[in-house]
This record gives structure tokens, sequence and C-alpha cells, in this order.
């Protein structure tokens, strides 16, 4: 099946880290660091921690963590550079450089399409093929029609090239109704890619707050926080999206990580 018709941000400016009497989160960070050398680390992200700080509150995040872990590289001229950014509620792998060097190296790869990712989905609905790509241009909704959301986006004639490869990897059905376990390959980089275009074949992400059922999910989320009644409607607290392999060459060497589904996609997938 064939619907017809990268985004990169340099790193952020280094921030103080946050005033807080909350004890050192370390021993926790490294369970979760999957490799590790002098240049470059892979870290397996759990849902709901934000990669940056996005306003001076003091919430902890990554880069706030791996700062700390990683303070005696960093007092030596190293660098903490996030070059595979996740959203807040997508889990899985994230490769953080930790020189300038390497994150100039990394960076380059980016551009030119050198790191190839894989993410795991649960999809509402059951496709009726194995393999299908989607091929779609991308933009921000606000751009061409009214938007309650800023960040929202939209398939759209004017929009970006993307292009998103789909692999139906299970079907399963239980108490909410029918859903399928997806492979999800992005050949490009636009914001919220698998996701839109997953609600554009009508395979949306469970628990997803802005393409799901209602985008008011996402408000109604911002002004109260996570309810029952949210609960109801979403059946997950968070979007069901995990960065599960990445692949790319470092110097003379080639990588691949990979990250199983987490626990609550598992359950989930798994409950009657």
């Amino acid at each position: 099946m064939f619907y017809s018709s990268t985004n990169h941000l340099p790193p952020l400016p280094s921030p103080p880290l946050p005033v807080t009497n909350r004890p050192s989160r370390i021993p926790a960070l490294r369970d979760r660091i999957l490799h590790e050398n002098s240049a470059f680390l892979i870290f397996d992200k759990p849902a709901h921690l934000l990669i940056h700080p996005t306003k001076p509150d003091g919430t902890v995040t990554l880069w706030h963590q791996l700062s700390e872990l990683l303070a005696f590289e960093i007092a030596n001229g190293g660098q903490v550079s996030v070059i595979t950014r996740l959203d807040r509620e997508t889990s899985g792998l994230v490769l953080v450089a930790k020189t300038r060097e390497a994150a100039r190296e990394l960076h380059g790869l980016v551009e030119h399409q050198g790191i190839a990712k894989t993410y795991l989905g649960i999809a509402s609905g059951w496709p009726s093929v194995d393999d299908f790509e989607i091929d779609q241009p991308l933009l921000r909704q606000g751009t061409v029609a009214p938007s309650k959301i800023w960040l929202k986006q939209t398939v759209h004639p004017s929009g970006y090239p993307s292009q998103t490869r789909f692999r139906t990897k299970n079907r399963f059905e239980n108490s909410h109704g029918k859903f399928s376990l997806l492979e999800c390959e992005p050949l490009t980089g636009r914001t919220h890619q698998i996701r839109v275009h997953l609600a554009f074949a009508g395979y949306p992400i469970v628990g997803d707050k802005i393409y799901g059922p209602d985008e008011n999910c996402y408000l109604e989320f911002i002004e109260t926080g996570w309810t029952p009644a949210l609960g109801h409607r979403l059946l997950l607290d968070r979007h069901a999206l995990h960065a599960g392999t990445l692949q790319f060459k470092f110097g003379p060497q080639h990588f691949r990580f990979s990250s199983t589904l987490p626990a609550d996609l598992r359950a989930f997938a798994k409950e009657e």
C-alpha cells in the first residue's frame, strides 16, 4: 500500500543546573546508558522525561542529569549535545555527543541521513497489509488553517516532503478494541512525522493527545494534568511510541543499538 499525495535543531545553550534538594539521580541514569565511549553515549530514555529545559521552572531534564554525570568531562572541555531528540512522551534511544568534534560529525550524519532509526508504535486499528508507506508533505497546521495547538502538524500539498515506511509486526485485540504493533521507519525528519502520517492513514497512535481521538485532550491535559476522564479517552497516559533502533557509522566503525518495548506498552498489548 502506498499513500502518495530533517528537521534538525542546533544544541541549546547550556543553562545553569536548577537548584534542587532532590538526591542525585546518577545511579538510575547509569543503568539506562546502553553504550558509552569517549565520543558519545546511547541513553534509553523513559517516557515523560524532558530532553532539554523549555522554561526556567527547575524541572530536571535529561540534559541536567547528563551534565551532572559528565561533570568531569565538561570541566575538561567536553559538552552535552543531544543528537537525536525525542518528545517528552516518546521513550527509547537517544544519541548524545560528549565532545564538540563528535557533535559536529554526528550532526553531519543527521544532515546527510546517515543515522537510520526505527520506532515501535501501538496504533488503533488493523492495517489491511503488513507493509505500507506514506509519502505526504507536512507543515505546521497554523500556517494554513486555524489551530488551537501551535506545534500541531498537518498533511498539506504545500508542506515539506515527508516519507515513512511501516511494517505491521502484530495485530491484537483487547477490551478497548483492535490495535497493531507497528515498526515505523521515518525516511525524513519532520516534526511529529510518524504520528501525523499514521493519523492521516486512519491508524492514530494510542494515547496521542494531539493526533488521537480529539486534540482538545491536549489542551485539557495542559490545564488539568492527567485525569480519569482523559484516561478513558486516551487509554494510555502517553503516546505509545518508542525509539527502538539506531544505526550509523562513526569513524571506521558501524554501530547498531536496540531497545525493547517498555513495560507500559507491553502491558497494553497483553491486556485482555
